[in-house]
């Protein structure tokens, strides 16, 4: 199974390129560095099934930073929700897939994101309701580490343990570069660990890019909500986007296109 994980996250990582390299779109290195733990939930951990993506029995999954788009729609098609063929619908005129998620452009997705600092607010939200209805289904959420730079972040953060949300889960992309810079240098984070710790969160610090970890981070049971930070690389996978500010907004040519696809390879 280890050695099909490892290939299905090549496989989203070339469908990602393309579409960035197809619709001239930016967030190449946003994308990339979430790949592997976009694998592990769909592949591994998520209770869902692509022919019934409405089931009231799902688990819940919100990319609160939406501008990674992408790597959430390429992970959607590798898992069977809808054909590879629409991920060439990906924000271009009279596509279908919006740069920003729309949750009403495609099966699979369960919030709109692209105004940053909402998605656990709304996970929050949904872990209520779930918690009240079918105490089995779980609710994960993605955010970058840029977004706890926003306060709609720290409220579900103080919410969550309040109301006994150990049906939630919210994964920190810690990427460590946001929009204009390293993100420790526009606003510092740290101690990051110590803070959720004293809001009363589970914390769980992994490489985000191992699989093993994200695996057994996701399975760890606790009855209180789980923050995991998962120490991940932008532009993961591919050396010339890798710890590169300038892969925030730039998307790969046709001659970057085939040196990063030969990589991958």
């Amino acid at each position: 199974m280890m050695h099909d994980l490892i290939s299905i996250t090549k496989s989203i990582r070339k469908s990602i390129l393309m579409m960035n390299h197809q619709s001239n779109a930016s967030h190449s290195g946003s994308c990339l560095s979430v790949v592997e733990l976009l694998t592990c939930l769909y592949f591994e951990f998520l209770n869902i099934d692509p022919k019934n993506p409405k089931d009231e029995n799902r688990d819940r999954f919100i990319l609160s930073k939406g501008h990674a788009s992408a790597a959430l729609y390429a992970t959607l098609a590798e898992r069977g929700f809808f054909s590879k063929n629409i991920l060439a619908k990906f924000y271009v005129d009279n596509g279908i897939l919006p740069g920003h998620i729309d949750m009403t452009a495609a099966p699979g997705l369960e919030c709109a994101a692209g105004s940053l600092g909402h998605g656990l607010a709304i996970g929050c939200g949904m872990a209520i309701g779930l918690k009240n209805k079918k105490p089995s289904a779980k609710v994960i959420v993605i955010i970058s580490d840029g977004e706890l730079n926003e306060g709609s972040i720290w409220e579900p953060i103080l919410l969550a343990p309040h109301l006994h949300l150990n049906n939630l889960t919210v994964v920190i992309d810690y990427n460590k570069i946001q929009s204009f810079g390293i993100t420790n240098e526009v606003v510092n984070l740290e101690p990051l660990t110590e803070k959720l710790v004293a809001f009363n969160w589970h914390v769980i610090n992994i490489d985000g890019h191992n699989i093993e970890q994200i695996i057994d981070a996701l399975n760890f049971k606790i009855d209180k909500p789980k923050a995991i930070i998962a120490n991940t690389i932008k532009g993961k996978g591919i050396s010339f986007m890798e710890n590169k500010l300038e892969w925030h907004y730039r998307s790969p040519n046709k001659e970057l296109l085939e040196k990063a696809l030969e990589e991958l390879e």
